[in-house]
């Protein structure tokens, strides 16, 4: 597979912060400005949605609306910058061994899941859900929730310009870092979707780390 390193690799040893998020889970954590946060696909094709916010103001979020216009480009990969809904730089991709990365096909529901999956899917849980959860510990609501990154998410763009969402391309251990350009709020779904190929149809336990700034 292909690698996209735009920065020396970090032993995960020197990182300030090691989470280990669960298959299914919602997670979050605060990144200071200067700082890196580096998602870990442990055992590959894992879809991690995620979402962004200004940690002293919830109110400007990532915006991906904003960070495709920016960029030019259908998807995020090292050098992306992820843009907020005040046309503001929150994040850079510095890093990825993955290369795909989608922002457009937004995050399963429940109700989504009943209309493309149907009424028998209905109670499972999705990362609509996941968020709420945990927005809630901020103080947040389901207002709050905007269109999120997926990161590792296979979505390719259809000859017909729909939206396709087949078998994911990363592989155990793949990562994408990405340096906070202010104090960020991450917030994130590991996602559970289990009626689609995102997760390969088993979702899997990530990794969360936090690199401190470099010095000078």
């Amino acid at each position: 597979m292909s690698k996209f390193f735009a920065t020396p690799v970090r032993d995960a040893s020197t990182a300030i912060a090691d989470y280990f998020v669960p298959a299914n889970a919602p997670f979050s954590c605060v990144v200071k400005k200067g700082e890196s946060v580096r998602i870990v696909d442990l055992e590959g094709q894992q879809a991690v949605d995620t979402l962004f916010y200004r940690a002293d103001d919830f109110s400007e979020r990532y915006s991906s609306q904003d960070t495709l216009r920016m960029q030019g480009s259908a998807y995020v990969s090292t050098g992306t910058k992820l843009i907020s809904s005040e046309g503001n730089l929150m994040l850079t991709v510095t890093a990825d061994t993955c290369g795909r990365h989608d922002t457009s096909a937004g995050a399963c529901s429940c109700e989504a899941n009943t209309v493309r999956f149907g009424h028998q899917v209905k109670y499972l849980h999705a990362c609509r859900e996941n968020f709420v959860i945990e927005v809630m510990k901020h103080g947040m609501s389901k207002r709050d929730v905007v269109p999120n990154i997926n990161f590792f998410m296979n979505v390719p763009v259809e000859p017909s310009g729909e939206l396709a969402i087949v078998d994911g391309i990363s592989g155990p251990g793949d990562y994408v870092e990405l340096k906070a350009e202010m104090d960020v709020l991450v917030v994130i779904s590991n996602c559970p979707q289990i009626n689609n190929p995102c997760n390969g149809f088993n979702p899997t336990p990530i990794q969360v780390l936090v690199f401190a700034g470099e010095e000078g």
